[in-house]
């Protein structure tokens, strides 16, 4: 069996190793190097179009990270190869982790007694009703349903928003453009977990972001370009909007001249609220390549179609 590598991250030799380990009957290449066969597997992260452009025939490509909308719309990879992208490989996790350090901190005001602290001011602000502090999920896949559980156990009224209808024990979950506008208007904080299609880029524009409740957060824990940098910017300055907390963004790293590293509303992070672990993913791809050399299914294959 031979299995094509690539990273356009700095821990490819990590990457090796653990491959290694998992599948030794395996002969690994790490690209641009080729062996004397085609590749059987490929497994990437941020593959170049030239890499995309080799692959031909194999039987699969594993794709390092949750988010698949690079390859997922390569016209050079063929639909008939199955894209499979890692399932969970404790993401989820680390994503609700986020998520409920973000919503806590919107909800108990930190960036506001923060604040009062650099001026010397003892001053207890008025609690916030819970019951009037909505928060919006956009996105109710794996890890969406998972951060609507977790927050559940707080009391928040959850809204969220998906492509099809689904069923989320405390959340009012609404579908299509409609159910769009519905979740916005209740959303006291928004978080975006959605994938990047064709849909949803540029979905968090200034007509949508506008309908959020004045002194709303607006939370991307998904992909950059979902999000208008411009229009959220300006909705901060002009105070419809009282946060943002970012961890994803159109360009990373982000560019040093960018107006979100020193905006006073903005809180950036480089990233990291779901941080690919190395061990566990390998592990999947390992045990799925089995399945698959034993003519067995998989689950995770992508909807090319859909692009997630």
């Amino acid at each position: 069996m031979n299995l094509l590598f690539h990273t356009a991250g700095g821990n490819a030799a990590t990457w090796l190793e653990a491959l290694s380990r998992a599948l030794p009957e395996a002969n690994i290449a790490a690209w641009p190097k080729t062996t004397a066969r085609p590749a059987d597997y490929a497994v990437v992260w941020k593959p170049p179009q030239e890499l995309l452009d080799s692959l031909g025939s194999v039987k699969a490509v594993f794709n390092l990270g949750a988010g698949v909308d690079v390859i997922a719309e390569a016209p050079a990879l063929s639909r008939e190869v199955p894209l499979i992208r890692l399932e969970d490989a404790g993401m989820t996790e680390q994503m609700v982790e986020y998520a409920c350090y973000a919503v806590l901190r919107c909800y108990r005001e930190a960036d506001a007694y923060a604040e009062q602290q650099r001026v010397g001011l003892w001053r207890q602000r008025r609690r916030i009703d819970k019951r009037s502090f909505g928060v919006g999920i956009l996105g109710l896949g794996v890890m969406g349903a998972a951060v609507a559980q977790a927050l559940a156990r707080f009391g928040f009224p959850l809204f969220g928003w998906s492509r099809a209808q689904k069923t989320i024990d405390g959340v009012t979950s609404y579908a299509g453009p409609g159910g769009l506008d519905a979740v916005l208007g209740e959303a006291r904080v928004l978080i975006c977990l959605l994938p990047s299609t064709r849909e949803t880029r540029s979905l968090l524009d200034r007509a949508r972001l506008s309908r959020l409740p004045r002194g709303a957060c607006v939370v991307n824990l998904a992909r950059g370009d979902i999000l208008v940098d411009d229009d959220l910017v300006a909705l901060l300055d002009e105070g419809h909007l009282a946060a943002a907390i970012l961890d994803v963004f159109r360009d990373e790293p982000l560019p040093a001249a960018h107006a979100f590293w020193h905006h006073p509303k903005i809180t950036v992070t480089p990233h990291v609220s779901a941080a690919t672990l190395i061990d566990e993913s390998v592990a999947q791809i390992a045990a799925k390549i089995r399945r698959m050399e034993a003519g067995l299914p998989v689950a995770g294959v992508v909807g090319r179609e859909r692009g997630y």
